[in-house]
Protein backbone atom coordinates (compact mmCIF):
# COMPACT_ATOMS: atom_id res chain seq x y z
CA UNK A 1 0.00 0.00 0.00
CA UNK A 2 2.93 2.40 0.70
CA UNK A 3 4.44 1.70 -2.10
CA UNK A 4 1.04 2.56 -4.35
CA UNK A 5 1.05 5.94 -2.54
CA UNK A 6 4.80 6.40 -3.17
CA UNK A 7 4.05 5.84 -6.87
CA UNK A 8 0.87 7.99 -7.16
CA UNK A 9 2.80 11.14 -5.24
CA UNK A 10 5.92 10.68 -7.56
CA UNK A 11 3.98 10.86 -10.64
CA UNK A 12 2.09 14.14 -9.41
CA UNK A 13 5.63 15.87 -7.91
CA UNK A 14 6.04 14.68 -12.07
CA UNK A 15 3.09 16.39 -13.74
CA UNK A 16 3.70 19.67 -10.68
CA UNK A 17 7.00 19.93 -12.24
CA UNK A 18 6.18 19.72 -15.90
CA UNK A 19 3.78 22.00 -15.73
CA UNK A 20 6.14 24.93 -13.52
CA UNK A 21 8.47 23.82 -16.74
CA UNK A 22 5.61 25.01 -19.08
CA UNK A 23 5.10 28.25 -17.59
CA UNK A 24 8.21 29.41 -17.28
CA UNK A 25 9.10 28.87 -20.83
CA UNK A 26 5.65 30.50 -22.22
CA UNK A 27 6.98 33.39 -19.58
CA UNK A 28 10.40 33.21 -21.33
CA UNK A 29 8.88 33.20 -24.66
CA UNK A 30 6.52 35.93 -23.95
CA UNK A 31 9.29 38.20 -22.06
CA UNK A 32 11.52 37.72 -26.30
CA UNK A 33 8.61 38.98 -27.78
CA UNK A 34 7.71 35.20 -29.14
CA UNK A 35 4.89 34.12 -30.58
CA UNK A 36 2.99 31.46 -29.03
CA UNK A 37 3.78 27.86 -29.98
CA UNK A 38 1.48 26.31 -32.78
CA UNK A 39 -0.44 24.29 -30.19
CA UNK A 40 -1.67 27.89 -28.42
CA UNK A 41 -2.38 29.45 -31.33
CA UNK A 42 -4.32 26.56 -32.84
CA UNK A 43 -6.54 26.77 -30.06
CA UNK A 44 -7.16 30.71 -30.25
CA UNK A 45 -8.04 30.45 -33.73
CA UNK A 46 -11.18 27.95 -32.77
CA UNK A 47 -14.10 29.35 -33.03
CA UNK A 48 -14.94 29.51 -28.91
CA UNK A 49 -14.05 33.00 -28.61
CA UNK A 50 -11.07 35.20 -27.18
CA UNK A 51 -8.49 32.88 -24.91
CA UNK A 52 -9.48 35.75 -21.92
CA UNK A 53 -5.75 36.58 -21.37
CA UNK A 54 -5.71 39.60 -23.46
CA UNK A 55 -7.18 42.64 -24.17
CA UNK A 56 -7.90 41.82 -27.20
CA UNK A 57 -7.86 37.90 -29.03
CA UNK A 58 -4.59 38.25 -30.95
CA UNK A 59 -6.05 35.19 -33.66
CA UNK A 60 -6.29 38.07 -36.36
CA UNK A 61 -2.13 39.55 -35.24
CA UNK A 62 -0.86 35.87 -34.19
CA UNK A 63 0.50 35.50 -38.37
CA UNK A 64 2.28 38.80 -37.73
CA UNK A 65 5.83 37.64 -36.28
CA UNK A 66 7.01 41.01 -35.50
CA UNK A 67 5.67 43.04 -32.24
CA UNK A 68 6.71 46.78 -33.81
CA UNK A 69 4.05 49.61 -32.34
CA UNK A 70 1.94 51.02 -34.57
CA UNK A 71 1.20 55.12 -33.48
CA UNK A 72 -2.29 56.15 -34.35
CA UNK A 73 -1.23 59.40 -33.57
CA UNK A 74 -1.32 59.02 -29.60
CA UNK A 75 2.36 59.46 -28.95
CA UNK A 76 1.06 61.71 -25.67
CA UNK A 77 -0.30 58.27 -24.34
CA UNK A 78 3.16 57.27 -23.74
CA UNK A 79 3.45 58.68 -20.36
CA UNK A 80 0.75 56.82 -19.35
CA UNK A 81 2.83 53.69 -19.27
CA UNK A 82 3.09 51.30 -15.92
CA UNK A 83 0.15 53.75 -14.28
CA UNK A 84 -2.64 52.02 -13.05
CA UNK A 85 -6.19 53.90 -14.25
CA UNK A 86 -7.82 54.16 -11.17
CA UNK A 87 -4.58 56.75 -10.71
CA UNK A 88 -5.17 58.89 -13.96
CA UNK A 89 -6.55 62.25 -13.52
CA UNK A 90 -9.62 63.66 -15.21
CA UNK A 91 -7.50 65.09 -17.65
CA UNK A 92 -5.49 61.87 -18.38
CA UNK A 93 -8.43 60.13 -18.73
CA UNK A 94 -10.09 62.68 -21.12
CA UNK A 95 -6.48 61.75 -23.05
CA UNK A 96 -7.08 58.37 -23.82
CA UNK A 97 -11.01 59.05 -24.22
CA UNK A 98 -10.12 61.98 -27.06
CA UNK A 99 -7.88 59.59 -28.94
CA UNK A 100 -10.18 56.76 -28.55
CA UNK A 101 -12.78 58.82 -29.92
CA UNK A 102 -11.32 59.68 -32.87
CA UNK A 103 -10.45 56.56 -33.85
CA UNK A 104 -12.03 54.20 -37.11
CA UNK A 105 -13.84 51.40 -35.98
CA UNK A 106 -11.76 49.57 -38.24
CA UNK A 107 -8.46 50.60 -36.30
CA UNK A 108 -9.59 50.00 -32.48
CA UNK A 109 -7.97 46.05 -32.71
CA UNK A 110 -5.37 47.10 -33.79
CA UNK A 111 -4.43 50.91 -31.30
CA UNK A 112 -5.76 48.28 -28.50
CA UNK A 113 -2.67 45.52 -29.64
CA UNK A 114 -0.31 49.45 -29.75
CA UNK A 115 -1.76 50.37 -26.27
CA UNK A 116 -1.03 47.27 -24.38
CA UNK A 117 2.77 47.07 -26.36
CA UNK A 118 3.13 50.06 -24.83
CA UNK A 119 2.32 49.78 -21.42
CA UNK A 120 -1.11 51.68 -21.29
CA UNK A 121 -3.64 49.86 -19.28
CA UNK A 122 -7.40 51.44 -20.55
CA UNK A 123 -9.66 52.76 -17.78
CA UNK A 124 -12.79 50.74 -17.66
CA UNK A 125 -15.02 52.63 -19.54
CA UNK A 126 -13.23 52.74 -22.19
CA UNK A 127 -11.58 49.63 -21.99
CA UNK A 128 -15.61 47.87 -22.45
CA UNK A 129 -16.31 50.22 -25.34
CA UNK A 130 -13.24 48.69 -27.28
CA UNK A 131 -14.20 44.98 -26.98
CA UNK A 132 -17.60 45.68 -27.34
CA UNK A 133 -16.43 47.41 -30.79
CA UNK A 134 -13.74 44.00 -31.29
CA UNK A 135 -16.79 41.71 -30.80
CA UNK A 136 -18.73 43.10 -33.14
CA UNK A 137 -16.05 43.61 -35.75
CA UNK A 138 -15.50 39.95 -35.47
CA UNK A 139 -18.86 38.84 -36.21
CA UNK A 140 -18.35 40.74 -39.58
Amino acid sequence: MLEVLLFIGLGIAILVLFEVRARKEARLREANGEEANSEAIANNSSDDGCCGQHLVCERETLLQTNAEIIYYDDEELDQLADINPIDFTEKQHQLIRDVFETLQEKDVPGWCRSIQLRHIELPQDIREEALLIVRERRKI
